[in-house]
């Protein structure tokens, strides 16, 4: 499946469908949607991402989603079976997270609270360090778990798997994901 650069555009501001159990576990909290995530309403969906493969790497989900072209059932299932979830910080499609105001990303860990209470999921990991400092007023936080707590769960955060954070491998993202699905009990620690 491809998409042409106007078809992508036509998504911009688009919201999608947060990915979630009944009961979640972890959650996955991303920036925000890209436009081919709000094109196919599946999370981390750019081919380039390397969020599935290193979710696969480390042993969270026995294998790699077909992302790109769109979730079937079954591969949301790959997912919600072990408990894990996946939301965003902020809801609007954008072709880059650096789009996202300040404003936007405080909005969004308001709100991320709010909704972080109602999941009462084990662990929450937000996915990129600099929206997470952004976001929260938290200018100094480093990745991993953090001292403090996200509407009772247990917080984490790890680093962002988009192909323009370059320095990441799939294996060292596969070693960042496995610390908070080992606290969530997806992982034997």
């Amino acid at each position: 499946m491809g998409f042409t650069r106007a078809e992508l555009e036509s998504y911009r501001d688009a919201v999608i469908d947060d990915l979630l159990p009944e009961h979640p576990l972890l959650v996955f909290v991303g920036i925000n949607p890209g436009l081919w995530t709000a094109a196919t309403n599946t999370p981390f969906a750019h081919p380039g991402n390397r969020f599935y493969p290193a979710l696969a790497a480390a042993g969270i989900i026995p294998r790699v989603p077909a992302f790109s072209e769109g979730f079937s059932d079954d591969d949301r299932r790959l997912l919600t079976d072990r408990g894990i979830g996946i939301s965003n910080l902020v809801r609007r499609a954008t072709a880059r997270a650096d789009e996202l105001s300040r404003d936007e990303l405080r909005e969004g860990a308001a709100r991320l609270e709010r909704d972080a209470a109602h999941w009462r999921a084990r662990v929450i990991a937000v996915v990129g360090l600099t929206a997470y400092r952004q976001g929260f007023a938290r200018p100094k936080a480093t990745a991993g778990r953090q001292p403090e707590s996200l509407g009772g769960s247990e917080l984490w955060i790890v680093p962002n798997p988009s192909g323009l954070n370059a320095h990441d491998t799939i294996a060292s993202l596969a070693e960042a994901y496995a610390g908070p699905a080992r606290a969530a009990g997806i992982l034997d620690s």
